[in-house]
């Protein structure tokens, strides 16, 4: 028999979004919240120095997702890195942030009759949120949780980087959230004090002691529960035993665009179709469950450089490496302090769009993250881009009812032409960029994965689908809106069932021209406002 405990709000995922909600529901004491956590604790010293990023797009504290055969990308399954730890995506990303421009929001508000959501009422919570150690307002905030502040000592890499992008043509923009996102610069980061500075960090480690919030790691959710059409509490398998955790006031459903539409699915709710192959009975057909995926493609280019200045010493030269952790232990300086993404940018491969539709992304190093070829014996720089508004769209579902199976997850990447084409585009940015006076000295060779000679029209399209990879950044699986498609109302509640939100970058009707950290945070924001007035 399951074992039952009650709660007023119980919370499935702890990732950015969920640890938003739970520290922010906590701060009444007159209500009991749980948060559910597949993952361990984010404790881990990798997690907590800025440089750690390196070292987490692959093992313990990401979920080892792999997309099903790319049929646009020469049928290439693409490992897809999601965090599975307490703060999730923001407790192993790279720490930039940037929040899209306001047509990402008018767009939401316009196109999807998302009342409430234009960038006028949105910017309240990016404000609210945020703690920015140079900037204020009218578009910044100071007295937030979330600590945000610039790189003290940018790599000698980044700077040239950001001078030849001016060289290029990119104005230098010291704010990519202000008046204009268009230009070249560094990038700020969720960090505080030379340290990571995740949602969890942000809203959890001061919540921690508060006696009505419980946190729960190591969790596997099976099911929301539900009596007929309303949800009254998630049941999970903990410590290889069946319980149940019941909500008097809301199931939020907080597990990302791979795991919320995942859980619901698990849960009977949403495409009949879907359900009955996995061998799962429909409790609530709502079709757009899952669907409507949508992710940033990125490409990258490596620089072999002339001299060996890179940060890719710290993983050939070990006194180098020794050097480097005694400095940020002493200090908090050094080459640990550094997000490793520190400068990049945004640019118009559509000079007719109303807002930039490229941004890039510079590393002072070669190889950094999973996955991607790094430079031997030299040392390296890399370069990468993505289109921010691709028009491609893909699903995720269920495999079966058994909550411990990975789901099938086709970002589709690539499906649409047009994608290709901004794609390209974006490499032949990075090119000319790096091609510029004050980076070309640093330059020994440009490598291109697998070695390929880019410079026909048929060589980029084969580069492009061959290498394009995921940035990182899902969103829309259970997307918001009024229309047939949708899966939450504007108010994030779930469509035809009482009791029941999904709070997290999976209701985005439209993904943001931008990383996707900083709106996930606000969209939290904006549901704890809206949470508290329903109860």
């Amino acid at each position: 028999m399951a074992h039952e405990e009650n709660f007023d709000y119980v919370i499935a995922g702890g990732g950015t979004a969920g640890s938003v909600l739970a520290g922010r529901l906590s701060e009444d004491p007159s209500v009991r919240v749980l948060l559910l956590e597949a993952g361990r604790s984010d404790r881990h010293p990798f997690i907590q120095v800025p440089a750690g990023f390196a070292k987490l797009t692959a093992g313990p504290y990401q979920w080892g997702y792999v997309s099903v055969p790319q049929k646009h990308c020469n049928n290439r399954e693409i490992p897809l890195a999601q965090g599975k730890v307490l703060g999730g995506g923001g407790s192993i990303n790279a720490q930039v942030f940037t929040r899209g421009v306001p047509n990402d929001y008018d767009g939401w508000a316009k196109d999807y009759d998302c009342a409430g959501w234009s960038a006028e009422e949105v910017r309240q919570y990016f404000i609210r949120s945020e703690s920015n150690a140079r900037l204020s307002a009218p578009f910044h905030g100071t007295e937030g949780p979330l600590g945000v502040s610039d790189l003290a000592h940018p790599h000698e890499l980044s700077k040239a980087f950001v001078r030849a992008g001016q060289e290029f043509g990119l104005p230098y923009n010291g704010d990519f959230n202000g008046a204009d996102q268009y230009g070249i610069g560094f990038y700020q980061t969720t960090t505080r004090n030379s340290q990571r500075c995740s949602a969890a960090t942000a809203y959890l480690r001061p919540a921690r002691k508060r006696k009505n919030l419980e946190i729960r790691t190591s969790i596997t959710a099976k099911r929301i529960v539900m009596t007929g059409l309303r949800a009254t509490g998630v049941e999970v398998i903990e410590n290889g035993t069946t319980r149940t955790y019941t909500a008097s006031r809301e199931v939020i459903v907080s597990s990302g665009a791979f795991g919320s539409p995942k859980l619901l699915q698990l849960s009977g709710i949403g495409d009949p179709e879907d359900l009955k192959a996995a061998g799962v009975d429909t409790v609530h057909a709502l079709p757009g469950v899952g669907k409507n995926l949508q992710d940033h493609t990125d490409l990258d280019i490596i620089y072999e450089l002339n001299l060996y200045g890179s940060m890719d010493r710290l993983n050939r030269i070990r006194t180098a490496t020794a050097i480097a952790g005694l400095q940020y232990l002493a200090f908090k300086s050094g080459p640990l302090a550094s997000t490793i993404v520190e400068a990049g940018g945004f640019s118009y491969g559509n000079k007719s769009e109303k807002t930039p539709d490229l941004q890039f992304h510079f590393l002072p190093a070669a190889g950094v993250e999973a996955g991607i070829a790094s430079v031997r014996p030299g040392f390296g720089a890399t370069l990468n881009s993505y289109f921010v508004r691709p028009r491609s769209r893909g699903s995720v579902k269920i495999a079966s009812s058994d909550p411990n199976a990975s789901p099938l997850i086709d970002p589709n990447f690539l499906a649409d032409d047009y994608d290709v084409e901004m794609a390209i585009e974006g490499v032949r940015q990075s090119r000319a960029i790096m091609d510029q006076p004050s980076m070309a000295p640093h330059i020994k060779a440009e490598h291109l994965a697998g070695g390929e000679k880019v410079n026909t029209k048929d060589e980029y399209v084969r580069f492009v689908r061959s290498h394009g990879r995921t940035s990182y950044h899902p969103v829309g699986t259970c997307a918001m809106g009024t229309s047939d498609n949708s899966v939450v109302s504007p108010e994030l509640k779930v469509h035809g069932v009482e009791g029941l939100r999904v709070v997290d970058s999976s209701i985005m009707p439209r993904i943001v021209s931008s990383n996707t950290q900083a709106p996930t945070v606000m969209i939290a924001e904006k549901a704890v406002d809206m949470i508290r007035a329903s109860n």
